[in-house]
């Protein structure tokens, strides 16, 4: 009985230090993507940019992190406070479940399922309830309208997006990630298959809102989009 509990707690133990070892190194490649956005932005506008903490502005992102978390915690008064909590924590989550399936190296997976492109395409699906929870709880009209805006714009990329992945499994006949990029051992797809890429990244764009697909956080008309409130 202690025997198979001590393996139980071990297995328990073993299993979240594989997620940390997923997990950590993500969020930190997305803050140091942040400073890295912001050094590009400014070369194109022949700005300098961020570089006064740490050298040459490498240590801005967790001087930004740290004056978030020291601010103070403001819900609009007329709010569902339910949902504007549970808004960004679902986001938060659908992103990184995302991030489960994919193989960093060989034998390095955290769960290697065999539908693992329909698991990371229903979870990018899902992420759309967080952008609607964020406009519709706020109780705000610039973010409400954002969260349509976006939406919308999701939704109707997806189409493009699908398609363009579709067509890498029919070449590969599998769903699974691992056995997508082992197809990739005698050239990369991105080769023969260039006009596909620039319409997959060109869905990409719309879907995370990037330029010139930002209509629906366009601060002359909606502030910040969806995430006004949040901000």
């Amino acid at each position: 009985m202690t025997s198979n509990l001590l393996t139980s707690i071990l297995n328990i133990l073993i299993n979240l230090i594989d997620v940390l070892v997923v997990v950590l190194p993500i969020l930190l490649s997305v803050a140091f993507m942040t400073i890295v956005e912001r050094k590009q932005l400014a070369a194109h506008q022949r700005r300098v940019g961020p570089q006064v903490v740490g050298y040459y502005g490498i240590l801005q992102p967790f001087s930004d992190a740290l004056k978030l978390i020291m601010k103070e915690t403001v819900v609009p008064s007329q709010s569902n406070k339910v949902l504007f909590y549970l808004a960004p924590v679902s986001t938060l989550i659908f992103s990184l479940l995302g991030w489960g399936v994919i193989p960093f190296g060989q034998g390095l997976t955290l769960f290697d399922y065999s539908l693992g492109i329909f698991y990371t395409l229903a979870l990018s699906s899902l992420g759309v309830y967080g952008i609607l929870f964020a406009g519709w709880s706020a109780n705000s009209k610039y973010a409400f309208l954002g969260s349509l805006r976006s939406t919308a714009a999701m939704i109707s990329y997806e189409l493009i997006l699908s398609s363009a992945i579709l067509i890498i499994i029919l070449l590969t006949g599998s769903f699974n990630f691992t056995k997508i990029i082992e197809a990739q051992q005698a050239v990369w797809f991105i080769i023969p298959l260039l006009p596909v890429f620039i319409f997959y990244f060109i869905s990409i764009l719309a879907e995370t809102s990037r330029t010139p697909f930002d209509l629906q956080e366009a601060e002359s008309e909606l502030v910040a989009g969806f995430f006004t409130e949040h901000s």
